[in-house]
């Protein structure tokens, strides 16, 4: 005879839960914003439209980098290869005749495809030395791009190609793309870190050996993540230059992108889905109100790096987690004890 969930509540067993009331009254005001956004170009002014399209490329980063890092236990100081690297393919295909917006989701996709041999190599790497490889591996990429002739060297170059579009469709179709790859990303990643893969993935950041021991396919795990974060960086590179228009190698590849991606996910709360979302949110407020200041700007967000790391290593919603028990976006299971349990575990 099957004993339902609520019979096995009041014999006094544990309870396991994904899906709270608190998260399903997120996922709700969530997919409402998300409607309210989809509909912003309309009644949004362009400075607006422009503003909330950099803060989905900033979410993207951030929740990619995340992934890798927080719930991979792959630290990457290169993402910026990929993601100067999305946007040169974009200023390419458009040369070759592709619409801009085409080119956005088919550089990406070359982008993603590329990965899958460079991963060969770097994903044979741990930790540190990971690290270092990715960054190597972006500056190698950056100085071939430099050599191709079409790029002018360190001068770059322009989407001349998306001016066929006036301003307001240009910006409206921007933010569109940006918000719908956002979504996608989002969606994809949440999925995936629910299902079996999130489960090794996070295995084999906790203790590699013993997830390989009981049967974790780890390279073939860290390579899914891995080629993954090189397509999702490669989108934000895409939309960024769709956004900006220009396009200097120096600084779609600058090592800066990968800090910011660093700082994100660090404040946020780094290994939650929800910290990236919200470091993401305070760094695209952080640049608003600073930006202007220059060095003033880049030493204030060192500062607050280096002061999270110290005295509050979880992040903003990685402590709220832990203290209040909340989870927004719950990728994982939790275990809730019943009354009867905790009155006989403290009589």
């Amino acid at each position: 005879m099957s004993m339902t969930s609520s019979s096995v509540g009041e014999a006094g067993a544990p309870r396991i839960e994904r899906w709270t009331k608190t998260a399903v009254v997120a996922m709700g005001v969530i997919v409402l914003a998300l409607i309210v956004l989809a509909i912003g170009p309309m009644f949004l002014s362009a400075d607006a439209v422009s503003s909330l399209t950099r803060l989905f490329i900033y979410v993207i980063l951030a929740v990619m980098w995340n992934a890798l890092a927080g719930y991979g236990g792959m630290v990457s100081i290169g993402q910026q290869g990929f993601f100067g690297l999305g946007a040169y393919l974009v200023i390419r295909l458009a040369g070759f005749g592709v619409n801009p917006y085409v080119a956005i989701l088919v550089g990406a996709v070359g982008v993603g495809i590329l990965s899958v041999p460079i991963s060969t190599i770097v994903l044979k790497l741990t930790e540190g030395r990971f690290a270092i490889a990715t960054w190597v591996v972006a500056e190698l990429t950056v100085l071939l791009i430099m050599l191709d002739p079409t790029i002018h060297g360190e001068t770059g170059t322009s989407l001349a190609q998306i001016m066929v579009y006036e301003p307001l469709v240009r910006r409206s179709l921007t933010y569109w793309s940006a918000l719908g790859f956002m979504i996608a990303l989002l969606a994809v990643m949440f999925v995936l870190l629910r299902s079996p893969i999130g489960a090794s993935i996070q295995a084999i950041r906790d203790d590699m050996d013993a997830a390989e021991a009981v049967g974790v396919k780890v390279l073939a795990t860290k390579r899914i993540l891995y080629i993954l974060a090189a397509f999702g960086a490669a989108v934000a590179g895409a939309l960024w230059v769709a956004s900006t228009i220009t396009f200097q190698p120096t600084s779609f590849f600058s090592v800066q992108w990968s800090a910011f991606m660093i700082f994100m996910a660090l404040v946020g709360g780094i290994g939650t889905f929800e910290g990236a979302i919200i470091g993401a949110i305070i760094f695209f407020l952080v640049e608003n109100f600073l930006g202007a200041t220059g060095v003033w700007y880049l030493i204030f967000l060192g500062a607050t790096a280096l002061a999270f790391a110290l005295f509050l290593p979880r992040g903003i919603w990685g402590t709220v987690e832990r203290r209040l028990g909340i989870n927004l976006l719950p990728v994982g299971y939790r275990v809730r004890l019943t009354e009867a349990l905790r009155v006989r575990r403290h009589p």
